[in-house]
């Protein structure tokens, strides 16, 4: 179990908004985590406004404003509201389990959506870029 699981989602929430999560425990699930809260407390819209922002404060307070981008960000926004629409889970360890594919095959995900690597693109760093392949519903 990862260490991001020691804190409740509201201390996990709390600690990641006022820059004091350790980032050592901020792996790809705990990203999966957050933005599960998001849209749980706040809905798809308001999740769509805080974690771009709210992501942005955390890389810079730990230095890595270089690692943030804006397509992987918000496509992963858009990939996790699919999943929570079919989704019966009360918590967000119980959608890790009915959805291992978020965290054990999130690249594969992706590629079923862009056609070219979003991960190393200067453009898709800087904005959104809409997939070319499969559109988010």
């Amino acid at each position: 179990m990862e260490k991001h699981f020691e804190l409740s989602d509201s201390e996990f929430e709390q600690q990641f908004i006022i820059c004091e999560l350790n980032p050592e425990i901020f792996t790809h699930e705990a990203h999966l985590r957050l933005t599960w809260i998001n849209i749980k407390k706040y809905g798809i819209e308001k999740a769509e406004t805080n974690i771009p922002r709210q992501l942005r404060e955390y890389i810079k307070s730990v230095g890595a404003e270089n690692k943030y981008n804006t397509t992987l960000t918000f496509a992963a926004i858009k990939v996790v509201y699919h999943f929570m629409l079919k989704s019966d889970s009360i918590s967000f360890q119980e959608f890790m389990i009915e959805f291992p594919r978020l965290k054990n095959n999130f690249t594969e995900l992706m590629s079923c959506h862009y056609g070219f690597d979003i991960y190393n693109s200067e453009k898709a760093k800087m904005k959104f870029m809409e997939p070319d392949l499969l559109p988010f519903d």
